[in-house]
């Protein structure tokens, strides 16, 4: 079994490499360079690197306290390193870099938090104790953040400076309007959690009425507003790099987000009428206002 493991493991790590210098290729296609090297390679290259390092002594300690903190680490570095080799930033470029960072330095500090209170991630249970398959994760994460910031870091290494116009704005105010979501949903779950008469119960107040992940939401949204900024100075094989938020809606709808949550929601609260009466009213990712007869359960949980 545990060559079995092993042997998948080690294949999705050749995938996320391979589909990470594939990235790297098209984003630089065009691009400012130090010397002959493209920075949007570069910054390809760091990400994967990063995550390596950070892999190393936590394997040996076997614990992924520092997991989501270095994938915050690795968005900063990446587009200060874009910023800092690039040609001179114009508006769109400097206001694109501005998000990303505020973004990550939030979401890192914010998931870092969390994981201090509560010790651990269940997610990591049985592969942090498994090298090859803990190695898997932490490249997944330095693919993760590429693919991600790839339109982000198309824009600022491009090299293609232009007028924000109109669909500059739009993508700005879609951006902020994904930001504020995120960040709201975000501090109405801690706030939730926190108050120990809430114990063992789930969350269907706030955004939350809206949606049953409004967080993940205004994630796809907001990296939706980056790919709209872009697009304009897009050139060549720089239009692959919008595969950013098809990769975060891929990420959150199919792999580690809503499909991870709603099975451990199901198995904690499934059956219970105030939990099924939540699902059936509540959107579960795209947010949606509650009707007048759809407010969320007088007691949730149990």
């Amino acid at each position: 079994m545990d060559e079995r493991n092993n042997s998948k493991a080690l294949i999705g790590i050749i995938i996320g490499i391979a589909v990470g210098a594939a990235i790297s290729w098209a984003g630089s296609d065009g691009g400012d360079r130090i010397n002959a090297v493209p920075i949007f390679a570069l910054c390809g290259f760091l990400a994967f690197a990063i995550n390596w390092l950070a892999f190393v002594p936590s394997a040996i300690a076997q614990t992924e306290h520092y997991y989501d903190l270095v994938g915050g680490i690795t968005y900063v570095t990446v587009t200060i390193v874009a910023v800092l080799f690039s040609s001179e930033l114009d508006l769109r470029s400097t206001i694109v870099a501005g998000m990303v960072l505020v973004w990550s330095l939030r979401l890192a500090t914010f998931l870092f938090r969390r994981i201090s209170k509560a010790g651990k991630d269940s997610r990591f249970d049985t592969i942090k104790t498994r090298p090859v398959s803990f190695l898997m994760a932490w490249t997944i994460q330095g693919l993760w953040v590429l693919l991600t910031a790839a339109a982000a870091l198309a824009v600022i290494t491009g090299g293609n400076r232009e007028p924000l116009g109109i669909i500059g704005y739009l993508g700005i105010a879609i951006w902020l309007a994904g930001f504020l979501i995120e960040v709201i949903a975000d501090r109405q779950k801690s706030r939730f959690r926190a108050d120990p008469a809430n114990k063992g119960k789930f969350i269907s107040t706030g955004l939350w009425a809206w949606s049953r992940h409004p967080n993940y939401f205004g994630e796809i949204v907001l990296w939706t507003g980056i790919a709209i900024i872009a697009m304009p100075v897009l050139e060549g094989w720089q239009w692959a790099t919008l595969i950013s938020p098809v990769f975060v809606i891929f990420l959150l709808t199919k792999v580690s987000g809503v499909p991870m949550l709603e099975q451990a929601a199901d198995e904690r609260w499934g059956g219970q009428d105030d939990y099924e009466a939540y699902k059936q009213s509540t959107p579960v990712l795209v947010m949606k206002p509650p009707s007048s007869g759809d407010g969320p359960p007088q007691s949730p949980g149990g």
